[in-house]
């Protein structure tokens, strides 16, 4: 019966994974698209009009020296090895018809140049030159810089990306911990987040504020409470002396008819006071035995302590005392009133949660009812004993039972009756705030 709580966190993970991841990418992609634009742009530029006055210029120094030693093939050849090893060239010289004349280096694989060798108009031979190395940075070389260098923007974009990140992680811890009723939580932030700082500031003040009023709020309840609750005392006991000085039978009947009011009213003022703090989130967490819990609920209720039910040997559980007992006492209470009398007060486990569950004598719970049994005001048509008023207390039972990790159940029993029950986890948080949702 117990309903699955959202994981503590969940939210404040999502926002700093998917945010993180989501910068990060932003900024390698802006890198990417960068790198391919750059390096397109330097494809398409080429290597420009400098290269080709270098290039024309060395295809007219090449033609003069060899023109000057050509007839010279010692001289030739020479000049030819040199060029070859001082500027790491393949070189082929060739005459007038195209015919070999001497080659140093290898065969050509880039793209060669070739010089007309002249002298007075008369053409010589020709020089073919192939580098081997290309005219600028190879391609690949261009790639590898341009993939170092986007590697290394990225590597910090990370940074970047966490550095904003962190404040944003900050404020919805907080804004987590208020909401679960932590009012005393606060942002903590330095003036270096900028914005977020600002923000953070607005946030603590917004939870001093509610903290302040919500404290203002528990003194005013806990005075109203004593004055409410004193003068209903004092009524209580003048109708006792008036009991004892009447002798009409009438005169009784009224007085027993006033005192069923008054105990109706200080019921319903329990009631309210315990819906109050499950509203300020005003757990008194303690560690507590269950089965004692139980016993003076049915000693409270004038019901026979062999009523209860526990076959469980571990029995302890950390939870709100006052609270708890009010959730008993109205089962039991509507057990009495509304299900012909409590047949049994069980206390099971089911491993992390004790369940407190009372069956009762009567008819049971008509099928329309129970989906709706534990909503607040709430009049059963038929059914139980005398129509079933539901009313606050079964919808105060599972609120109490929220509060304190576990949730409330109800069903028709085959042999006749219902069960009636809620449970707890053997540790209740301070800051569960699930009975807000009811």
């Amino acid at each position: 019966m117990r309903r699955s709580a959202r994981p503590a966190g969940r939210m404040r993970h999502h926002v700093r994974l998917t945010l993180h991841r989501r910068i990060f990418v932003w900024f390698g992609a802006s890198i990417v698209i960068t790198g391919l634009v750059v390096g397109g742009a330097l494809m398409l530029l080429g290597p420009g009009r400098g290269w080709q006055r270098q290039m024309e210029g060395a295809r007219q120094f090449i033609a003069w020296q060899f023109a000057e030693a050509w007839h010279d093939t010692e001289r030739r050849d020479a000049l030819a090895r040199r060029a070859a090893q001082d500027f790491d060239l393949d070189l082929v010289l060739e005459d007038s018809e195209h015919r070999a004349l001497a080659a140093h280096g290898q065969s050509c694989r880039r793209g060669e140049v070739t010089t007309r060798i002249e002298e007075s108009g008369r053409l010589l031979g020709f020089v073919r030159v192939c580098a081997r190395r290309g005219p600028g940075p190879h391609a690949f070389r261009l790639f590898v810089v341009l993939a170092v260098a986007g590697a290394t923007l990225w590597a910090f974009s990370g940074r970047i990306a966490r550095r904003l990140v962190r404040p944003l992680g900050e404020l919805v811890r907080v804004t987590e911990a208020i909401g679960e009723g932590k009012l005393s939580s606060r942002a903590r932030l330095d003036a270096r987040a900028g914005e977020f700082a600002a923000l953070g500031d607005a946030i603590n003040h917004m939870a001093e504020r509610i903290e302040r009023q919500i404290g203002d709020q528990r003194e005013l309840l806990a005075g109203v409470s004593h004055e409410i609750r004193s003068p209903l005392a004092r009524m209580r006991v003048l109708i006792e002396l008036s009991r004892s000085k009447l002798a009409s039978p009438e005169a009784l009947d009224e007085l027993d008819e006033m005192e069923k009011e008054l105990v109706e009213i200080d019921a319903l003022v329990g009631e309210l006071l315990a819906s109050s703090r499950l509203d300020f989130a005003a757990l008194d967490a303690r560690r507590l035995d269950a089965r004692d819990l139980a016993s003076r609920a049915l000693e409270r209720a004038n019901l026979d302590p062999a009523l209860l039910d526990c076959v469980i040997r571990d029995t302890t559980l950390t939870a709100d005392p006052t609270l708890l007992s009010r959730a008993l006492s109205n089962l039991l209470e509507n057990a009495k009133r509304h299900g012909g009398g409590v047949s049994a007060l069980r206390l099971r486990d089911d491993g992390e949660n004790l369940e407190f569950s009372v069956e009762d004598a009567g008819p049971g719970f008509a099928a329309e009812d129970l989906p709706r049994v534990f909503d607040s005001f709430v009049r059963g048509e038929r059914g139980r004993t005398g129509g079933s008023s539901l009313g606050l207390g079964l919808a105060l039972v599972r609120r109490i039972a929220l509060a304190h990790g576990g949730d409330a159940h109800a069903e028709n029993r085959p042999e006749g009756g219902a069960r009636v029950g809620f449970s707890v986890l053997r540790r209740a948080s301070e800051t569960s705030n699930r009975q807000g949702a009811m």
